[in-house]
């Protein structure tokens, strides 16, 4: 079996009296996508962060790429990227002026020419002069899901990343994604309210609730572990408490 390239072990985070995240363990393996789902309150954003390293862990470890996110952050950093519907973009700048500064940031080499593959690709090549202040919804989800490949990642965190299409759209996009993810091998870290997307996109599942794993296999293997006819089903039943 293929060695992990994230593993934590025990992770922990505590906010004064509260346990936002509680021992858990788990990893991602090169090429799959890992789900990581939960209701609100469940953890979920404070995970996200301590695997990006812009939350410290209280206790436990992060294993990226064989090395140790909490000494050698920089480096591992520089191999990931993230993406959010919730994350805004420099609204002064254009489209290709956002690109060239994560580019500059990346270190990227032919820059110009990873920038004109990248709004081809996300269909965002006919707004490139357009201010970011100015772009739909949609539009800013596109360009910061092209923001997250510049710089080609290993391991990719897309937080909710169709979140604000329309369904045409979302389902080009996710189409897109594994079609990206599958030709270069990518790992994604993968989280969504929407369990029908959750369902057809993650190759495995982490269940969230109140800081600890309740749940985790392949969807159908989760979904039998909470004892549901769907994801929805189950995720409503932990959501509102129900046995």
């Amino acid at each position: 079996m293929y060695e992990p390239l994230l593993k934590t072990s025990s992770l922990t985070k505590v906010f004064n009296s509260l346990t936002a995240v509680d021992n858990i363990s788990f990893d991602i393996y090169p090429g799959e996508i890992l789900g990581l789902l939960g209701p609100n309150g469940a953890g979920k954003t404070t995970t996200i962060h301590m695997l990006l390293g812009l939350t410290t862990p209280t206790s436990g470890s992060i294993r990226v790429f064989g090395l140790d996110l909490k000494t050698r952050r920089r480096e591992i950093l520089s191999c990931v990227n993230f993406s959010s519907t919730y994350v805004s973009m420099p609204a002064s700048l254009t489209v290709n002026e956002n690109l060239k500064v994560f580019a500059r940031l990346y270190g990227i080499t032919d820059a110009k020419k990873v920038i004109s593959d990248l709004l081809e690709t996300f269909e965002i090549a006919d707004i490139k002069d357009k201010l970011a202040r100015h772009l739909s919804t949609g539009q800013l989800t596109r360009l910061n899901l092209a923001k997250s490949f510049i710089n080609n990642p290993r391991i990719l965190f897309l937080d909710e990343p169709t979140a604000s299409l329309d369904p045409d759209i979302a389902d080009k996009t996710r189409r897109l994604l594994k079609r990206i993810k599958d030709r270069n091998n990518i790992s994604v870290f993968y989280t969504s309210h929407n369990m029908n997307e959750m369902e057809s996109m993650s190759d495995r599942l982490i269940f969230l609730n109140k800081g600890k794993i309740i749940a985790e296999g392949k969807p159908d293997a989760v979904i039998k572990r909470l004892k549901g006819d769907s994801l929805e089903e189950v995720f409503l039943k932990v959501a509102r408490g129900e046995k």
